[in-house]
């Protein structure tokens, strides 16, 4: 009884381990392989892939598998494949016959399953030990998977020729077409290959791969599977020549992807097929005519706002006879950013209350501590309203907002706002930073205006938290939700942003789009173009509740080209994708963070009491803490108004009050030039005591102590011209040097000097004896 025993135990023993060796037979996962990196639009269309590691086309696995194609499959490779285990004993029987018959290997007999066993297990020979050995893995397959699960695992690795496997990359290489959209023919066609992959290749094979899918088309029709009108249809379709190009819609998107986690995955992304390839037309278009300046690269990107997601992204123009320049992702690349970043500064002080709407600042030649700004044009008109300089983009005014507004704190909103390129400290860009002086990337500027716009959008005024700025995420992914980055917000009022894209609306649009108030239902956009130092970098972007566009256009190496500006290449390109949008709407006027406010015509400020012009404007709260105008005052002129007089020199009786606006002589005197309407002061009477309000003002040197002399080509001193503003038509000015007398001049007050190194004063009587001086140091060699 013992040795019964034992042997019963051992015999267990062994079951056992059988049952074990056999439960973990199947590698996990079955399949080794690396994928290609899919990426698809918000609606599952193909946009691009990348190729898998190994030089194959080969696509990840999808659970659906498109019907016409099943039923052709199982039509000819596997007619019991929903009812077999994993190995079919009828399908060997009729192998093991047909095979003797025929002396030779005509018929393997192997089911889907044992094929997903034997392409998981890739270069074994094909022995009747490995047949052995795929049945037993087959049926162990089918124990833990779907039948579906293992069609979609065959579909998925079958050999399509070439470097083409399974059904969704062949489908696309051989038809153009996604797996779902095949006809019958083509189904039949692809349904024949794994078993003959030579089959498809350009030139040869055509009459027997022909002759395959008839074959099988005709079983299909014995079936009842197609009728005889798709039978007959099916036959007159050709065979597929060579393979075709995957599309290539967002190639900067997929790059992205293939070297991040989606490495090898399907990506569904939020962008919209359809509205990527307009836009890529409309950069192809605009390149086209670009490349004649050698202007070779652009960017655009288009934001959907409520949605918070990219909606198309153009990384570069697509030219394959320009080289390597293409596939740089400018898009994503630092550049230069010009004048793109002024709309936020005129918002953070409006939102600041350090200015309402249209208050002026100064447009005059200035220099800041070594630093001399310019506007595009050269020329300078005195003061400006705020709103004014942002819609003409003027440089100068730019500066002086920036300089009473901080240029740590611009740094540090800009980061708030998502500028993380803008990296060095404060003092490394200096005022520079709002004329191009920093780097930022056309994704995050556009994303960043995306970011205020949806803070418009979300706005109520029921809500507190509503005029909070948060930074919102947009992605490229479809399904991932909304979100924001708490850490990185401050306090925006709504009115401060409203008055913003108010002033942006006024830029004025490109030469096509300049009547664009004149058509009904025109779309009202706020838009901003920047334009970097030596003409490398044009921007433009613009701002609706719906969408956001930004468009980058320049050399991705940095050379610059004449009449590479914001407004000239950009902006066009700009309006051209905003035409092929959906129709859009306009920000609604937070009122309640809103007041009117009696506001002076002329100087923007509020109205005070000697201010005769006004308007009544919306300004941000902030705005009431503003000082009244600086610049109406009070002044006494004799009955004539010819002289300005006061009672040292004038009975009371004989004098009257007049209220005038008064500007700074510098600012006065190139205010004039476009003011036509603008009344300077009268003289001020001779015998009229001193002065109450200055004549007089240094144009040239401006706010410096130190100048330079510069040499000439012959070795001698150079002159530096100095410059006088004098609020007086006629008005002589008497000029000394170091207490030597240099001589007069009237109406033009400029004079050549060139001072030695060391040093000087420069002293200015006026022939009213207002009296001037300077301090100044030249420079040697």
């Amino acid at each position: 009884m013992k040795p019964r025993k034992v042997f019963k135990g051992v015999m267990i023993l062994i079951c056992v381990m059988l049952l074990v060796s056999y439960w973990f037979c199947l590698p996990d996962p079955l399949f080794q392989t690396p994928y290609s990196t899919v990426l698809k639009d918000r609606t599952e269309k193909l946009m691009g892939a990348k190729i898998a590691d190994d030089g194959q086309w080969r696509f990840p696995v999808v659970e659906e598998v498109p019907q016409k194609f099943e039923y052709s499959l199982l039509e000819f490779e596997d007619r019991h494949f929903y009812k077999h285990p994993g190995v079919d004993p009828f399908a060997i029987g009729r192998a093991i016959v047909q095979n003797y018959k025929a002396g030779e290997v005509v018929s393997g007999a192997s089911t889907i399953t044992m094929q997903v066993i034997r392409l998981s297990q890739r270069d074994q020979p094909r022995t009747i030990r490995q047949k052995i050995k795929e049945m037993i893995l087959a049926t162990r397959l089918e124990l833990t998977s779907s039948k579906e699960e293992i069609l979609s695992l065959y579909v998925a690795h079958a050999p399509f020729g070439g470097n083409v496997v399974g059904l969704e990359a062949a489908a696309w290489r051989y038809f153009g077409r996604s797996p779902d959209q095949l006809s019958w023919a083509e189904s039949a066609t692809l349904a024949v290959l794994p078993n003959s992959p030579g089959l498809i290749h350009p030139g040869r094979n055509r009459d027997a791969l022909r002759d395959k899918r008839n074959r099988l088309l005709k079983r299909l029709l014995q079936e009842n599977v197609i009728d005889s009108l798709s039978y007959d249809l099916a036959l007159l379709e050709p065979i597929p020549n060579e393979p075709l190009r995957l599309p290539d819609d967002a190639p900067h998107v997929l790059a992205k992807l293939y070297t991040g986690k989606e490495k090898g995955a399907v990506f569904t992304s939020s962008i919209s097929r359809h509205i990527q390839q307009k836009v890529n037309q409309v950069a192809e278009r605009h390149h086209r005519q670009l490349r004649g300046n050698e202007i070779h690269n652009a960017a655009i990107v288009v934001l959907d706002v409520k949605a918070q997601k990219v909606l198309a992204y153009t990384g570069n123009t697509n030219n394959p006879n320009e080289g390597e320049r293409n596939y740089v992702d400018v898009a994503s690349a630092p550049r230069s950013t010009g004048s793109i970043l002024k709309p936020f500064l005129y918002m953070l002080k409006l939102n600041e209350g350090e200015i309402l709407p249209h208050t002026i600042v100064p447009d005059i030649p200035s220099q800041f501590s070594g630093y001399t700004p310019k506007n595009f044009t050269r020329t300078y008109d005195g003061a400006v309203p705020a709103s004014e300089a942002l819609a003409r983009s003027l440089n100068v005014p730019a500066v002086y907002m920036l300089q009473e507004f901080g240029v740590p704190k611009f740094h540090y909103y800009l980061n708030k706002l998502g500028l993380n390129t803008i990296s060095e400290a404060p003092e490394h860009y200096g005022l520079s930073l709002i004329l191009g002086g920093a780097e930022g990337t056309l994704m995050d500027i556009t994303a960043a205006y995306g970011s205020v716009a949806a803070m418009m959008n979300n706005y109520n005024a029921a809500d507190p938290g509503s005029r909070t700025f948060e930074r919102q995420n947009f992605t490229f992914a479809k399904n991932e939700k909304r979100s924001s980055d708490p850490g990185e917000s401050f306090a925006l009022n709504p009115g401060a942003v409203w008055n913003t894209f108010e002033a942006m609306v006024e830029v004025n649009r490109p030469e096509d789009e300049s009547f664009w108030r004149r058509f009904e239902g025109a779309r009202k956009v706020a838009w901003k173009t920047g334009t970097s130092f030596g003409y490398r970098d044009g921007w433009a972007v613009g701002v609706t509740p719906e969408y956001v566009v930004g468009v980058w256009v320049g050399n991705e190496d940095g050379e610059g080209r004449p009449g590479l500006t914001g407004v000239r290449v950009a902006a066009p390109i700009l309006f051209d994708i905003f035409d092929l949008l959906p129709e859009t709407s306009w920000f609604s006027e937070p009122v309640y963070v809103m007041k009117e406010v009696e506001i002076c015509r002329k100087s923007g400020h509020k109205a005070g009491q000697y201010c005769e012009e006004t308007d009544l404007v919306s300004v941000p709260l902030p705005g009431l803490k503003t000082g009244v105008c600086p610049y109406h005052r009070r002044v006494h002129v004799d009955e004539a108004q010819q002289w300005r007089v006061n009672s040292s020199c004038s009975d009371i009786y004989e004098m009257k009050a007049v209220n005038r606006f008064v500007l700074p002589p510098v600012e006065e005197w190139y205010y004039r030039k476009s003011h036509a309407g603008y009344k300077t002061l009268p003289e001020l009477k001779p015998g009229c005591g001193d002065q109450e309000i200055a004549s007089m003002k240094l144009v040239y040197p401006y706010r410096t102590s130190t100048i330079f002399v510069p040499t000439e080509l012959d070795g001698s001193q150079g002159k530096t011209v100095f410059e006088v503003a004098h609020r007086g038509d006629k008005a002589r000015i008497f000029w000394h040097l170091n207490e030597q007398y240099l001589g007069e001049t009237s109406r033009i007050h400029q004079m050549p000097l060139s001072p030695k190194p060391g040093n000087h004063t420069l002293t200015l009587i006026d022939d009213n004896g207002e009296k001037l001086e300077y301090q100044f140091k030249v420079l040697g060699r």
